[in-house]
């Protein structure tokens, strides 16, 4: 039994009274005496003790065990089961798919158009390779209501030579293209004075075809140590059947070091570019237009992280060389981005002021416009600012979104505008109102844009994505070219492992332009180009690993509009075509 403190003084007390109740009983039969105190009463304190005290467990699990004897009975059952041997189960393992180094591809379609391509590569020892590949798009044209010859050609051809190593790569490319186009935009009132036997006779003799020819070479190395992290170079050399000549060579390294724990990246270009013209638009007694102009830049850039923000700093020096005018200039540009995680990857708030010096070039601008006439005016554009924020994210797992507002403040924008025209016969080929030219102005842009991507599943994959434009121009009428809405959309999915589709749309606002006939007209006023909706799809089956047929359809709502003045597109078009995979 357990005794608590309380108890224990209790008793305790209880013992006290009893002693001393006895020690009264016996009073009576003391006697006297005498006691002689030797020395003072000094009283002394024992040193404590503990007292050791194992307690008394009552737990019924503390009982003593039993002690069971028990005995088995076993006697023989008859059986006829035999049990087999155990096997693992095995893994499905998706076979993987094996990537072939070379494909080519043909396919032929309305207009008669040949689309062929071949891509051959080779490695020939451990690290090094070499490749090439060959492009072809054609269309022998037909398009309704066109006067003139509308066929076109477009051929190009690479070679690529590399090496990969543990601790660098390295190409050299060398090219050649070759492209064919004609000016077939006639006015619809070309020729309208003049009887129908002048008119054939003046169209019959404009020659609209102008041809193209793009030589280039370029190198790209990329270090995975020291301060060098890459460096690309290119060479490209243009020129067109009308005697213009254009050379564009430019090298941009790029470093990378750490100054106190800090990454710092330094961008570096030297881009030069010249050419000319044999002749001006209107012919006269200036007969050659040159240009050239080399520019130095450098773009130091260093990234500050803490928790969810993300900084990057930095600024874009350029000196701008005028190698025929001697009009030299120095810019400074912003180069700042920050982003802040507002909930993780779902929400991503990011904004920032970037500008920059971007070279324009001949080969540039036919490259996003064919008909231009070989009587430009070639300088850079002056890119002050771009001041922009967004927002970025995930939705889910499988939907991303991306909004952004900005605003561009640029000086010498250039822009595409039809040139003027008359109906001399002496006319070259392009002065028909058949070309266009290159005009420039300073100009603000208030963009908006949003895009959204969504992965259903592994296959159906769709995306949209719009842009709406608001511009301010300071000399030029209007932003010639320039439409205020765009939109356009995709989805791809895979019917079967062997047949997919997809389909595209896009949409493309209403834009404006202007031409006149300077023999008749003397205050021109400001087209409007209609807006236009594209829709193409395309269907394809794989036969196999190697083979996969196609059938593409474009412009499939077979609309006839313009996507510059006076130039419509082809029709409803069909191609229908394989690709094959191969290695050597």
């Amino acid at each position: 039994m357990k005794l608590n403190f309380q108890n224990k003084i209790t008793i305790v007390l209880f013992l006290i009274a009893f002693q001393f109740s006895f020690a009264q009983k016996k009073e009576d039969n003391i006697g006297s005496e005498v006691v002689n105190v030797v020395k003072p009463y000094t009283p002394t304190i024992s040193d404590a003790f503990k007292v050791q005290e194992t307690p008394v467990l009552d737990d019924e699990g503390n009982a003593k065990k039993e002690t069971i004897k028990y005995s088995i009975f076993s006697f023989p059952v008859a059986s006829t089961f035999t049990p087999s041997k155990g096997k693992a189960e095995g893994v499905d393992k998706t076979k993987q798919a094996h990537l072939y180094n070379n494909y080519a591809t043909l396919g032929f379609g309305s207009y008669r158009t040949l689309n062929a391509e071949l891509f051959v590569n080779q490695e020939l020892e451990s690290n090094d390779y070499v490749g090439g590949m060959f492009r072809h798009l054609s269309s022998q044209g037909g398009i309704s209501g066109v006067e003139l010859d509308d066929r076109y050609y477009d051929s190009a051809i690479d070679l690529t030579y590399g090496a990969n190593y543990s601790d660098m790569s390295w190409n050299v490319d060398l090219g050649y293209q070759n492209q064919i186009y004609n000016w077939y935009g006639l006015p619809a009132e070309f020729g309208s004075t003049l009887s129908s036997s002048d008119r054939a006779m003046l169209i019959d003799g404009i020659n609209p075809q102008h041809v193209y020819n793009t030589f280039s070479l370029g190198s790209k190395i990329d270090f995975n140590d020291g301060i060098l992290d890459n460096a690309s170079l290119k060479f490209n050399h243009f020129t067109d059947t009308f005697g213009s000549t254009e050379n564009r060579f430019y090298v941009k390294p790029s470093l990378k070091f750490n100054i106190m724990d800090e990454a710092i990246k330094t961008n570096i270009i030297v881009d030069y570019v010249g050419g000319s013209f044999d002749k001006n638009y209107q012919n006269t007694n200036i007969q050659v237009i040159k240009y050239g102009f080399t520019n130095f830049g450098i773009s130091p850039t260093f990234v500050m992280q803490e928790d969810d923000w993300t900084l990057n700093l930095g600024a874009s020096l350029f000196y701008s060389l005028d190698n025929e005018h001697s009009n030299n200039k120095f810019f400074v540009y912003p180069q700042i981005n920050a982003s802040y995680k507002v909930v993780g990857d779902l929400m991503i708030f990011y904004a920032g002021a970037e500008g920059n010096l971007e070279q324009n070039s001949y080969m540039d601008f036919v490259n996003q416009n064919s008909f231009l006439s070989p009587t430009l005016n070639i300088a850079p554009t002056d890119k002050q600012y771009d001041i922009f924020a967004g927002l970025k994210g995930k939705i889910t797992n499988n939907v991303s979104y991306n909004i952004k507002g900005s605003y561009v403040n640029e000086r010498n924008k250039a822009l595409f505008r039809s040139n003027d025209y008359n109906e001399n016969a002496s006319n070259e080929n392009y002065a028909f109102g058949n070309s266009m030219q290159v005009v420039y102005d300073d100009m603000r842009t208030l963009s908006f844009t949003g895009d959204l991507k969504a992965n259903f599943s592994e296959n159906v994959t769709f995306g949209i994505s719009g842009t709406y434009n608001s511009y301010t121009n300071d000399f030029q009428q209007e932003a010639w070219n320039l439409p205020e809405l765009k939109l356009n959309s995709n989805i791809d999915f895979n019917i079967t492992p062997q047949w997919f589709a997809g389909a595209t749309v896009f949409y493309v606002g209403e834009r404006k332009d202007m031409k006149f006939n300077t023999n008749f007209t003397v205050d021109a006023t400001p087209i409007t180009l209609d807006s236009y909706f594209d829709v193409n799809a395309h269907v394809g089956y794989k036969y196999n690993e190697q083979l996969t047929g196609f059938i593409r359809a474009n412009n499939i709502t077979n609309q006839s509009y313009q996507k510059w003045l006076n130039y419509p597109v082809q029709g409803f078009q069909i191609v229908v075509g394989a690709n094959y995979k191969f290695d050597f």
